[in-house]
């Protein structure tokens, strides 16, 4: 080993020589850079510093110097392309030189010591981000993006091929004072005076990604305190480093009970039992090599494969002391006291790995070189990369450009996202003009009305577009749905004491259209253009506890609030009560109490029954229905209430039930049809049970009478559009009138008790206790497919191998799309729609996705602010149903899951896999066929906007992942074969049900309502960024028009 110190190697003043805070090595090797407290950058040549010792040594000493910063620069890094320089400062920016490889224009300034430049670094870009001093600076390894932190607690992600700001973290609670790269190029760390390590997980973005892309990515992984707990706040810096084989991160400024150290954290688990111990203040820097090393020398060995490696970790801090460590060596392989006079600040390793250079406080910069015989010899970069491959390294370059046409389709791409980048910020400035038709998974409009059976009556939403078809006229014209309400509300009519009539006053603030409470976030303007969908998720779930959906105590509490008090006993004194309540809560349970009208009462403990027990009331028939006994699954038959009321609005959308004082909570002027069921409330005068009174059906319009009907059984369920009533009873028949009143059909009669009963437009739904789905359409007389059961979606296939009867997942909603086509939710948070093509159940929701995939909640409005599983927001607005169904069931889901804590066990199996061998592409590949899913799903629903969203979405993501092959079968999909001009009524149907454009192969210019041609090139100019798949793209944007051909003129010969 020799220590190399020049006396030329300084920032020297007039009167003394200036701090030096950070030092780094360029990736070739010949390049040293440092920066000081005068506000100088200077490349010094390595060439000279090696040979310091030769007085016969001509070649110049100092390549260059910059100035730009006002104030003490602290950080200074080259990139690892070794095209660009990075420093950050205390004047709070950080600057960007560029290298010029023109020989430098000017010469020395006059008046000044300073050599003449010999190498030109020219200012490139001045970032600003910062509220404070930037402190530590770094680059990812494949120079995609830089990395800065500050005394701001501020981490601010920049691309590190535009410089724009792609992200700002403001997690750290304290300073933060440095960071470090994997190797891998899957994490960064961040080190903070708040004593904590924060892990963050990110995937490189491209050369041309936005802030709007980078929405979902670097998302934080794990928060390492541990090794912190009671670390001095005195350090200037805490400069860690990650080890070249990606397994370690080396932590400056760790505890060891009262001595400092330095922590060994492990990759995955980001724990660790290793600590380096010896320095006596503590540390403030300590870096990997960037090599890694062998004991013997491979080229004298027969098998240098089977060698073993090992790294080699310098430190360095407070005591002024450097030392070495290599892994496989419990003690120091070298310790250097008394290197310099001050603090040693930051340490830098040469690209072999033999040479480090170390900077000082008090001006010192010195050189230590190494021999193979003192830390080993050095492995092949093939070790390097064999040992980064079990993370999932794999480097994707920045493409080359595949001539001119290329060109220009990047530069059409990038124009398409500046505008969804201008409208954002159009939208956030408040100069957007607000509309209605919004992205079709847009924020949630006022809450939808809630049927009996607790799901949304689809028939509120307005009629329109059915299957998907495109009506330009609504889409013209922007419609305000709360038009009509606020006329309604300026012209309402009130009676004074005197009997005069008054137009009563209405709030100013509530006459505008848009509320005056704050929203939870900015929502993406109808208006982006190609596929510059908002496809991030607005919030982050945590999955890591439970969700508490009830207060302490139940319903009762949620209703009555716990602060009631004990009811007095005689007898009994009140803190007896008290203390016994208390002992029985203290291991957290909660202790029993009756709710009665004199306060709280201790339960009483109830013998259990004994012997055969007398059937309810409500339960009928006494006899068991055959069907009932020999079915695999059996639901809960609702209880017979006394009157059952639905009220429809305007546009026959059903309205709340009128509560227990018979007020229905709207004003009379917004009612248009009631239809009212009274089931008889004695036993039949004749006495005999089973000839009861009848039931009484009445239906009502603007008070109005419309017509009135009696049924021999009590109802159960009611329910209607405008195309129809239909009323369910307790025997299992069904029966139906048209809106007049005249009875559609003859009874139906089910094998069970109904237990659901949905209806949308001209279908009607119904659910039998024995799981059966019925659906008819009311128009046509016919039904899409026979009798389909519960049972596979309940699952059947799992409940059957055992011999006594479990309990399976409950049924929570079920409703109809405009198609007809069944969508069931469940309690575990799944959701089904039945394929009638294909006669099966389809999974189109699932807490898979939900704890996988990084685009869950996405499009979707804020999970904070969660709806009832039963209601759509109004991002449909101009679409059928079908186009709310897929967000609709991971809203359920989502609050399913959280109500239940059911997402916190696969979680953490999840943040286990992510850091295992074989899993490195796991949440990738989640998140792309969490998108395939969607995609499917939308297309059988014959969702239209859904479609387009998710496609889009699956575009840009397998665009980034560089995916050729699905990129390639993409376009030849959305293409299709050659095709001739059809009808569109041949396109749509088949067999009466088959749709045609809901299949990828169709001979038709029409895939779920859209043309092929305007998917296909917003698909491509999404995709045309991305260089590495330009020569898939090309030939689709020439076809397309999107860019021309050589003489000027469009090529057409794809189509």
């Amino acid at each position: 080993m020799r220590y190399i110190r020049p006396v030329w190697l300084t920032h020297s003043g007039e009167k003394k020589d200036f701090e030096v805070y950070s030092c780094h090595v360029s990736p070739d090797g010949t390049r040293l850079v440092t920066a000081a407290g005068d506000g100088f950058v200077r490349i010094w040549s390595t060439e000279a510093i090696y040979n310091a010792w030769d007085p016969n040594f001509k070649k110049p000493r100092q390549l260059a110097s910059m100035s730009y910063h006002s104030g003490t620069i602290h950080s200074v890094r080259f990139a690892g392309n070794g095209q660009y320089l990075a420093s950050g400062a205390d004047d709070k920016i950080v600057c960007i030189y560029k290298y010029d490889p023109n020989p430098p224009s000017q010469s020395s300034v006059f008046g000044s010591n300073e050599s003449p430049p010999v190498e030109s670094w020219k200012i490139f870009r001045r970032l600003i981000g910062h509220d404070n001093d930037v402190q530590d600076l770094g680059w990812s390894y494949d120079s995609s993006i830089l990395v800065s932190v500050g005394l701001d607690s501020k981490v601010v992600i920049w691309s590190g091929y535009t410089f724009e700001k792609l992200k700002t973290l403001v997690s750290h609670q304290s300073h933060v004072k440095g960071l470090t790269f994997d190797p891998a190029n899957k994490y960064f760390a961040t080190a903070s005076d708040d004593r904590t390590i924060k892990i963050w997980r990110f995937t490189s973005p491209g050369p041309n990604s936005s802030a709007h892309d980078q929405m979902n990515n670097f998302t934080l992984e794990k928060t390492i305190a541990a090794p912190f707990v009671g670390s001095p706040l005195t350090t200037y810096f805490r400069r860690c480093s990650w080890s070249p084989d990606g397994n370690h991160i080396a932590a400056a400024n760790s505890v060891n009970g009262p001595v400092s150290s330095v922590a060994i954290i492990n990759r995955g688990t980001w724990d660790g039992d290793i600590n380096l111990i010896g320095h006596e203040a503590p540390v403030e820097v300590c870096a990997f090599s960037p090599r890694l090393f062998k004991r013997q020398d491979p080229s004298k060995m027969h098998d240098p494969k089977g060698m073993p490696v090992h790294t080699v970790i310098a430190c360095a801090g407070q005591d002024k002391t450097l030392s070495v460590w290599i892994t496989t060596n419990p003690r120091p392989l070298i310790i250097g006291q008394d290197v310099a006079v001050k603090s040693v600040t930051d340490l830098a390793w040469s690209p072999d790995g033999k040479n480090l250079f170390v900077s000082t406080l008090d001006g010192t910069i010195l050189a230590v070189q190494f021999e193979n015989s003192e830390i080993g010899y050095e492995a092949s970069l093939d070790e390097n990369e064999k040992a980064l491959a079990k993370f999932g390294a794999g480097r994707r370059g920045a493409g080359i450009i595949e001539g001119t046409n290329g060109l220009l389709l990047e530069e059409k791409s990038k124009e398409g996202e500046m505008r969804g980048v201008e409208g954002r910020m159009g939208a956030l400035m408040g100069d957007a003009v607000p509309q209605s038709a919004a992205l079709t998974n847009g924020d949630s409009g006022p809450a939808n009305n809630v049927l009996s059976n607790g799901s949304a009556n689809a028939s509120e939403l307005p009629d329109g577009q059915a299957n998907g078809e495109n009506n330009s006229e609504q889409t013209a014209k922007t419609i305000d749905p709360n038009a009509a309400k606020l006329e309604r509300l300026k012209n309402r009519v009130t009676i004074t004491k005197d009997g005069k009539k008054r137009i009563a006053p209405l709030l100013v603030s509530a006459a505008g259209n848009e509320s005056s409470l704050p929203r939870p976030q900015l929502m993406a303007s109808s208006s982006t253009a190609h596929g510059a969908q908002n496809d991030q998720p607005q919030s982050i779930l945590d999955l890591s506890k439970p969700f508490d959906g009830l207060p302490k105590g139940g319903l009762s509490a949620l209703l009555l609030g716990n602060k009631r008090r004990l009811a007095q006993l005689e007898g009994v004194e009140d803190d007896h009560i008290e203390k016994k309540i208390a002992i029985a809560g203290q291991d957290g349970a909660i202790p029993i109490l009756s709710n009665t009208t004199n306060g709280l009462v201790p339960a009483k403990p109830v013998n259990s029954p004994v012997g055969q027990q007398s059937t309810p009331d409500f339960i009928r028939p006494a006899v068991i229905n055959p069907a009932l006994t020999v079915s695999q699954l059996r639901l809960a038959v609702p209880k017979i209430r006394l009157h059952i009321v639905r009220t429809y609005g305007t546009n026959n959308a059903q309205t709340q039930p009128p509560n227990d004082y018979g007020s229905t909570g709207y004003q009379a002027t917004a009612i248009e049809t009631t239809i009212e069921a009274r089931n008889p409330t004695q036993i039949s005068s004749i006495g005999r049970a089973q000839d009861q009174e009848p039931c009484r059906i009445v239906v009502t319009k603007r008070g109005t009478p419309v017509f009135q009907d009696y049924l021999p059984r009590s109802a159960l369920l009611v329910t209607g559009t405008k195309e129809f009533w239909a009323v369910a009873c307790e025997d299992g028949s069904v029966y139906t009138w048209t809106p007049a009143g005249r009875r559609m059909l003859s009874t139906l009669v089910l094998e069970s008790q109904p237990v659901m009963l949905e209806c949308q437009d001209r279908w009607l739904l119904c659910i039998t206790a024995t799981g059966l789905c019925y659906v008819w359409d009311m128009k046509s007389l016919t039904s899409p497919h026979p009798p389909v059961s519960l049972a596979p979606i309940l699952d059947i296939a799992v409940h059957s191998l055992q011999d006594h009867p479990t309990r399976a997942p409950a049924v929570t909603g079920a409703r109809l799309n405009s198609e007809g086509r069944i969508v069931v939710t469940l309690t575990n948070g799944e959701g089904y729609a039945y394929s009638p093509t294909m006669y099966v159940w389809q999974r189109l929701s699932e807490l898979w996705w939900m704890v996988g995939s990084q685009y869950w909640n996405s499009t979707d409005s804020s999970v904070g602010n969660l709806r009832s599983a039963s209601t759509l927001g109004k991002g449909v607005s101009a679409s059928n149903v079908s186009a709310g169904v897929i967000p609709f069931l991971e809203r359920t889901t989502t609050s399913e899951v959280l109500a239940r804590g059911r997402a916190q066990l696969l979680n953490r199996l999840v943040k286990q896999l992510l850091s295992r061998e074989g899993f490195e592409g796991f949440e990738s590949a989640v998140s792309i066929a969490h998108l395939e899913n969607r995609i499917a799903a939308a297309m059988m629903l014959g969702a239209k906007d859904e479609f387009q969203v998710y496609l889009y979405m699956y575009a840009k993501r397998i665009g980034a992942e560089g995916l050729k092959t699905k990129v390639d079968e993409l376009l030849a999909g959305l293409m299709g074969p050659c095709y001739e001009g059809t009808d569109k009524e041949e396109i749509v149907w088949r067999n009466g049900q088959i749709f045609e454009d809901r299949l990828w192969g169709n001979k038709s210019n029409v895939i779920c309502g859209w043309s092929r041609t305007e998917l296909l090139e917003g698909v491509v100019l999404i995709l045309g960024k991305n260089r590495d798949l330009q020569r898939i793209t090309v030939p689709y944007a020439k076809a397309l028009g999107v860019v021309h051909g050589p003489d000027g003129t469009i090529e057409d010969g794809m189509i």
